[in-house]
């Protein structure tokens, strides 16, 4: 494709905040193509940027500059199902909610979940080692994925497609391409674990008073509800008001009364009897300890969509009121919300009107801190001080990461010292350098094979 308004889509990343110069983009139908194109790439040292759904709020799928985009769109085949083992194979370019779909047709799903799962593809959410909202429950993408097809940028193709759950043959040399955000080579194909469909899921969605009551409920649930629960999603009041003054025909208040912390607790498993006591004992405990102010359990599957969309619509909502300016944090519990406190602190000095919102995974230490400025003002430099590099320097001090599930792409390839050592980085290059000498996986990325560019800090 080399049309300019064709290209605009794979030039720019979801959020309009990355946009890159290509003039061409690429899109195999088989492994054989991308080889095909890798090869020719190398040996003329012409830089690729792989991009999958292009969902990333990074600018990791993005080119940076004129980089020759290489799209793995036309590559969504469901090539093979093993029923009895829950193993599936397929191919990288299938879309998230497409293969879960096609899974649930037979007792099974995707063991991740995601707001983007319309459009993500599942080998950019192995790409990235997309987290999502049930990591509590089934864990990393390290675990799940058995198998692997990657092109390397040599053109050659490193086939590592065991679907054996147990392989303790030499280095596990797959795992380096889940998150290693295209730098490395491109996936191709897939062999992932996935569970069985559970046959009962209860949703509740409740109401705090503050932060010491959410780590509380968290605590009772991870207790009373160990073996059938799969998310603890969290979100503050200012993340509500945007959701609903940005979308006031589709969502509505689910509490007679306003309230500052809200959370969203699923519980799946084989047994609705079972399940629905569990929870209730959990929601009678939590009410009489004075840990819940009020809830709502969703009555059918609908309504539990209703609920988790309260959730995942936040995202939206914050693109839609205004330029937004994301992190994406892993933190201590006990300072999982301060930073959100004490950034909405700073920004209450400048001149420009902000709205400062957290929200996320508190069952995996996720928080996803987000400040909005109503219009269309795009980057403020006003904004930008305050807030950087106080985030980076606040997790970093507090034993956290400054990438969660995002990935570093564009936005924070150079602040990776303040939370990983030099010699970490140094192996990092390392590799790099060994599957890509000539630079041109998704270059000025990641661990940017341009390494004098990186900043080192203190």
């Amino acid at each position: 494709m080399t049309d300019d308004d064709a290209l605009d889509n794979y030039n720019n990343d979801w959020l309009n905040q990355y946009k890159g110069t290509s003039k061409l983009a690429l899109r195999p139908g088989n492994t054989k193509d991308v080889a095909t194109i890798l090869k020719y790439c190398n040996e003329k040292k012409l830089a690729v940027t792989p991009q999958g759904g292009n969902t990333g709020l990074v600018g990791g799928s993005v080119p940076l500059f004129d980089e020759v985009i290489v799209s793995l769109s036309r590559m969504n085949k469901v090539l093979d199902f093993d029923e009895v083992s829950g193993i599936v194979v397929c191919e990288a370019g299938c879309v998230l909610q497409d293969l879960d779909n096609w899974l649930a047709d037979r007792g099974h799903m995707v063991p991740l979940d995601l707001g983007a799962k319309g459009s993500c593809h599942i080998g950019g959410n192995v790409a990235t080692n997309a987290g999502g909202l049930r990591y509590l429950r089934y864990g990393s993408l390290h675990g799940s994925v058995l198998g692997m097809e990657t092109v390397l940028p040599s053109g050659e193709v490193l086939d590592s497609m065991s679907r054996l759950r147990k392989d303790n043959t030499g280095y596990d040399v797959k795992q380096l391409f889940i998150g290693s955000e295209g730098t490395l080579g491109a996936i191709t194909k897939l062999a992932i674990s996935v569970p069985r469909r559970p046959l009962s899921v209860n949703t509740m969605f409740l109401a705090l008073k503050d932060f010491d009551a959410v780590c509380q409920t968290y605590s009772e649930a991870r207790r009373q509800l160990a073996e059938v629960l799969s998310a603890v999603e969290f979100a503050d009041r200012p993340s509500l008001d945007i959701l609903f003054s940005e979308f006031p025909d589709i969502h509505r208040e689910p509490f007679q009364d306003k309230y500052p912390f809200h959370m969203l607790i699923e519980v799946s498993g084989s047994d609705m009897n079972h399940d629905r006591e569990k929870m209730d004992t959990f929601l009678e405990h939590c009410m009489m300890e004075g840990l819940i102010q009020d809830g709502v359990v969703a009555q059918d599957t609908q309504q539990s969509l209703a609920l988790w969309a309260l959730r995942e619509d936040i995202t939206m909502a914050l693109a839609q009121a205004g330029h937004v300016y994301k992190y994406d944090f892993s933190l201590p519990l006990d300072h999982f919300y301060t930073i959100v406190e004490e950034m909405r602190e700073r920004l209450s000095k400048v001149s420009i009107e902000t709205h400062t919102v957290g929200y996320g995974h508190v069952g995996d230490s996720n928080v996803h801190l987000n400040i909005c400025t109503p219009g269309k003002r795009g980057v403020t430099p006003e904004v930008m001080d305050v807030i950087e590099p106080f985030v980076y320097d606040f997790v970093r001090d507090h034993a956290g990461s400054i990438s969660a599930e995002h990935g570093l792409g564009q936005m924070k390839p150079d602040k990776i010292f303040h939370t990983k050592s030099h010699t970490s980085v140094d192996i990092m290059k390392q590799i790099k350098t060994v599957f890509d000498p000539n630079g041109i996986m998704n270059p000025y990325k990641h661990v940017s094979y341009h390494t004098e560019l990186a900043k080192e800090v203190s």
